[in-house]
């Protein structure tokens, strides 16, 4: 009975995580590729926005251009994924392991985009945050002479919060204005 139970909640789930890459890919597909122009466009008018309100804002095409490089980078590895999965030849253990791999990816894209709004809420103008296998990469503004030793800490707080990694597996890249 209590493998029953298991096999039906894990054929659930993924299920649901199937469906979820599904109406993603579909979605996706529908609208075409990310447009650079547009994503410029859309982070100049939050700029503008920021500016409008006193804010300090980064002119640099640096983070909609990493941000635009790295969803591109995902779904063309989210389409390869889903390429295998769908081979007739793709054995159980490739789907298995297409999916896994699918719902990796879902989880740390999330995790990215919740530690760049919290640094955004931390006062940082802009941000990219990239988390590999070993290592989480951050990519904030920084002024002339450099981040402070406060600013420093502020994200190294929030990596080590929010993830399972310690302050050496952290990589803060400080993009000059």
């Amino acid at each position: 009975m209590k493998n029953k139970k298991r096999n039906l909640t894990l054929l659930a789930v993924l299920l649901f995580v199937g469906a979820a890459v599904l109406l993603n890919w579909s979605y996706n597909h529908r609208w075409g590729t990310p447009d650079a122009e547009l994503v410029s466009a859309e982070d100049k008018g939050i700029a503008e926005a920021i500016a409008q309100d006193g804010g300090e804002v980064v002119t640099s095409g640096y983070f909609s251009e990493a941000r635009l490089t790295r969803q591109v980078s995902r779904d063309e590895a989210l389409e390869l994924l889903q390429t295998a999965a769908s081979a007739e030849t793709a054995s159980q253990e490739t789907i298995d392991s297409v999916m896994n791999a699918i719902s990796v990816m879902a989880t740390t894209s999330m995790k990215e985009s919740q530690i760049e709004n919290l640094l955004i809420a931390k006062e940082f103008a802009d941000c990219v945050v990239y988390i590999g296998n070993n290592a989480v990469t951050v990519a904030v503004p920084a002024p002339a002479e450099g981040l402070s030793e406060e600013a420093v800490a502020r994200i190294t707080d929030i990596i080590v919060s929010e993830t399972e990694y310690d302050a050496s597996q952290l990589n803060i890249i400080e993009v000059k204005a």
